[in-house]
């Protein structure tokens, strides 16, 4: 795991001004979950009602509909995706690399944009999970690593989240 994961307390004294703050746009209720629903997180949107949200879902950026298959990262992560060592597939075997690489560059563009320096993104996502993510074999179970945006986020500086550890980790 990469130490942007975890961010320096120098970093985070940003978080007490207000800011804009990536979110993916499913946690704040935007119906654009692979099934079509969402992953509303009442507490993500209390605890940052004073910051600017900045929603993005990375599979709709990269081109991908709403509803789609679920898409898991095949024998590796996000990194290994990003060099060309691991590849996106969704349920019926296609092959949805590319969109989740584009997905993740328009994410970085929009967050270099509104100067994001920090990012909450949906866990274990195949684009958005940070410090987890399934493992490939449509089964629910987690293996160490993150995913496609996530990973480029986190290269480009930016402190990457998830719904169940931003608490934690912004109250430090």
């Amino acid at each position: 795991m990469k130490a942007a994961l975890v961010p320096p307390s120098s970093k985070l004294s940003k978080v007490c001004e207000k800011m804009n703050i990536l979110v993916s746009a499913c946690l704040l209720g935007v119906n654009c979950k692979y099934n079509g629903g969402n992953n509303n997180c009442e507490g993500l949107l209390k605890y940052l009602k004073t910051h600017q949200l900045i929603p993005v879902c990375p599979e709709q950026l990269g081109g991908l509909t709403t509803p789609r298959g679920p898409a898991e990262i095949q024998q590796g992560t996000g990194k290994d995706v990003l060099d060309g060592r691991a590849e996106v597939m969704n349920e019926k075997g296609e092959n949805v690399t590319e969109a989740f690489v584009k997905g993740a560059s328009e994410t970085l563009m929009l967050a270099r944009l509104y100067d994001c320096s920090i990012a909450i993104l949906k866990a274990k996502s195949p684009s958005c999970g940070c410090g987890q993510i399934y493992d490939g074999s449509f089964s629910h179970i987690v293996k160490e690593g993150s995913g496609v945006c996530a990973e480029l986020l986190t290269d480009a500086g930016i402190i990457v989240l998830n719904e169940d550890n931003f608490e934690t980790v912004l109250n430090k």
